[in-house]
């Protein structure tokens, strides 16, 4: 099982990075929508540093669903993924690598730049801090969700505009909860532990049970 896990997750990283456009593609678009707001609402300090913590989620929301009906489809339209649910392997634990490949090439490196947008949007040094923590731990939610949309549109005809449609509103309470710690942190005195403890809720909760429903959700699509 470990050994399938490595293999998988070696491989997915792999080939991605043979298709670097990809990865830009979704660094491109994070930078442009953020980069966007303040040239249309003016460079005032206060309206935007009101206006970052939801920018920068729904950007982050926006830019993590670029790659998400490329999860599973390359697999599906070469025969690797029916190999794969094949396998004497566990389904569950290949799902999870794949699923962990996609965070590291398209959440992580997300968490990595916003410190840089955060400058631009003239937040404080520790909300900085705070927003790097919220989308570690966010994060991984947008890619475990997506993958459970990703396997049920698996094949169909405008795959990736359906998998927007079905994990959008399902981004909602991440979307809320992480820009609420944000925003909570430039307040002096209150706490951002609530927020930061629904978020890794969210997170576990999503790592427990997000590769098997997906799982069973690829064996339903390859039926």
């Amino acid at each position: 099982m470990t050994s399938a896990f490595g293999t998988i997750l070696k491989r997915d990283l792999l080939l991605a990075l043979r298709r670097r456009s990809e990865i830009f593609t979704v660094l491109f678009f994070f930078i442009v929508v953020i980069s966007l707001f303040p040239l249309g609402v003016g460079t005032e300090e206060k309206i935007l540093q009101q206006m970052a913590p939801g920018v920068v989620w729904i950007a982050a929301l926006l830019a993590s669903t670029l790659a998400l009906d490329r999860l599973f489809s390359a697999d599906y339209e070469d025969g690797t993924l029916e190999k794969i649910v094949l396998s004497p392997s566990s389904l569950s634990m290949s799902v999870f690598a794949k699923i962990l490949a996609h965070w590291l090439l398209t959440g992580l490196p997300l968490v990595l730049i916003s410190p840089l947008l955060g400058l631009f949007y003239h937040l404080p040094m520790d909300s900085i801090f705070v927003m790097m923590f919220v989308l570690f731990i966010g994060t991984p939610v947008l890619s475990m969700l997506g993958a459970i949309a990703a396997a049920l549109t698996l094949g169909l005809r405008g795959g990736g505009v359906l998998v927007s449609l079905l994990v959008l509103p399902l981004y909602i309470p991440v979307l809320v909860y992480g820009a609420g710690a944000i925003s909570t942190s430039m307040i002096t005195g209150v706490s951002i532990e609530p927020y930061v403890l629904l978020l890794l809720a969210f997170s576990l909760l999503s790592i427990v049970f997000s590769p098997w429903v997906t799982a069973a959700a690829l064996k339903i699509s390859l039926e």
